[in-house]
């Protein structure tokens, strides 16, 4: 049985940044990662928050493959856009500094687009086009990653989850905020499978020969072996529209490589030709959009939000209880989680105790 504890916003945050800090992150960065994965968590994208700090930070750190000490460079610089270089450096930190560059030249000029290389996973993709809602702006993002995806007919993992992310601002309580992979699911979805011992749904992943895989702690070790892929969005084949979320992939490639000079596919596996470990050198890319330069902000977020509440108020399926719009249920899953705190799971809470064991941290009185 998988006993759930439940720990407040606050108490994980300041715990991640503390483990983060021990493993040579410098505090003001610590501070940016921990609000990036708490943010995932408190909008239930359990995929990305707490679950990623490990496997995917502190252990990349260990490896040497993950700078903990980020320096960031601005390449090329123009009044509306900003090349940046993350030099395998925390990609929260030079994602959080390149979509505010984007902000600022939007506020100035009405757009404002930045582009980021040799970078790392920067987390939910929905924190970084938030901070645009946050000024009333739309806010655009997209990022490459370690391959994962098969194209339309293929059997092998090219691209990464890609996700093409917006965030579009409303008078409602909430924004629009459309943050979700390319792909018909996520590498982080699979690993909070396997965490949890669960089965991979079936019509997700395919191997070689193009048969479906289920098991996820399999398909973990196939992907990295480049013996299993996911499918994109639609699914196998072209008949329920896999070429669009192939296509949306592809488009998220390039952008996230193209316009910052970076790697893209099978450059981005994480291994050399000896099979040793080197960096995820990742590209992201960040537009902001100031509404205040169109029709005006108000305006602007009335109409949205007309927009989105009709789609809620139309006819809703039989046996279906309601239409929910992009960023509502996240808002609702906050709702909840504020007062109940974040659900750790049993395998989780040992990760959590091992960090704090070996990084001999103090103060924290978790209920596992």
């Amino acid at each position: 049985m998988n006993e759930i504890k439940y720990v407040d916003f606050e108490t994980l945050e300041k715990l991640m940044q503390q483990i983060l800090m021990a493993a040579g992150v410098p505090e003001q960065d610590a501070k940016i990662v921990a609000d990036v994965l708490i943010q995932a968590d408190k909008l239930g994208i359990d995929s990305h928050g707490i679950n990623r700090l490990k496997p995917i930070y502190i252990d990349r750190i260990k490896q040497g493959i993950l700078n903990p000490v980020t320096e960031i460079e601005v390449i090329k610089d123009s009044p509306t856009t900003t090349i940046f270089d993350g030099h395998n450096g925390m990609g929260h930190v030079v994602a959080k500094t390149a979509m505010q560059r984007a902000i600022d030249k939007a506020r100035r000029y009405g757009l404002g687009m930045s582009a980021v290389r040799n970078s790392t996973h920067y987390g939910i993709a929905g924190y970084y086009a938030l901070m645009a809602t946050k000024q009333d702006m739309i806010g655009i993002t997209g990022t490459n990653a370690r391959p994962s995806i098969a194209p339309t007919f293929g059997v092998e993992n090219m691209m990464g989850t890609n996700p093409l992310t917006f965030g579009i601002p409303t008078d409602e309580a909430f924004p629009f905020l459309l943050d979700c992979a390319t792909s018909v699911t996520q590498r982080g979805k699979i690993e909070y499978y396997a965490r949890n011992g669960m089965d991979t749904p079936p019509g997700l992943v395919i191997d070689q020969s193009g048969d479906e895989m289920t098991d996820s702690v399999k398909i973990l070790q196939a992907l990295v072996a480049g013996e299993a892929a996911l499918l994109p969005l639609g699914g196998k084949g072209e008949e329920n529209g896999g070429y669009k979320g192939y296509g949306y992939a592809a488009v998220v490639e390039i952008l996230s490589a193209a316009l910052a000079g970076g790697s893209f596919l099978k450059m981005l596996t994480g291994f050399d030709e000896q099979g040793n470990r080197i960096p995820y050198p990742l590209g992201h890319f960040f537009l902001a959009i100031d509404t205040d330069h169109f029709i005006g902000k108000d305006a602007f977020k009335k109409i949205a939000g007309q927009i989105v509440e009709e789609l809620r108020q139309s006819a809703v399926a039989p046996g279906e209880e309601r239409i929910y719009t992009a960023g509502e249920k996240e808002y609702l899953v906050y709702a909840q989680r504020k007062n109940q705190g974040i659900p750790i799971g049993e395998t989780l809470q040992k990760e959590i105790n091992d960090m704090i064991k070996e990084f001999s941290i103090k103060g924290f009185d978790l209920p596992f």
